[in-house]
């Protein structure tokens, strides 16, 4: 009998694929475009994830992340966004973008310049952390 975690032909150790920088960064892309899209499907939650914002938690679960980014009022009102720049850090990716939501008051939105940091460690490529930055902004 052949250990877990070894392969039968070596017996030697197999290990799962590392996730790359690119895989990273779409992970994080993912979570962006459902803010939008309003269908979290393809967002890589890590089971237990959860997502700080104004120090306040506001994500308690990937499957809470999924259903508030599935038809939470607070994301249902978001219109659209702007290509991220991303930046990682180890196992940390950062994206700056700015939103902007639908309802319009004497024409005016408005937007918010987002700054997310998502820990997704190289081991798994899932989302485990999001702390968010938040600063609202007028926008015609």
């Amino acid at each position: 009998m052949v250990p877990e975690g070894r392969s039968e032909a070596t017996r030697e150790s197999v290990s799962a694929p590392q996730a790359t920088e690119t895989d990273r960064i779409a992970a994080a892309q993912a979570y962006v475009d459902a803010l939008v899209s309003h269908d979290a499907s393809g967002v890589p939650f890590a089971r237990g994830c959860t997502r700080i914002e104004f120090g306040l938690k506001t994500g308690f679960s990937g499957n809470h992340l999924r259903r508030s980014l599935n038809g939470g009022p607070q994301y249902l009102l978001i219109r659209s966004a702007t290509q991220p720049e991303f930046t990682v850090d180890g196992d940390r990716v950062r994206a700056r973008f700015d939103l902007v939501t639908k309802p319009s008051i004497a024409g005016r939105r408005v937007g918010a310049h987002v700054d997310e940091t998502f820990l997704i460690p190289a081991g798994d490529g899932q989302i485990h952390h999001i702390r968010a930055i938040v600063r609202p902004f007028l926008t015609r």
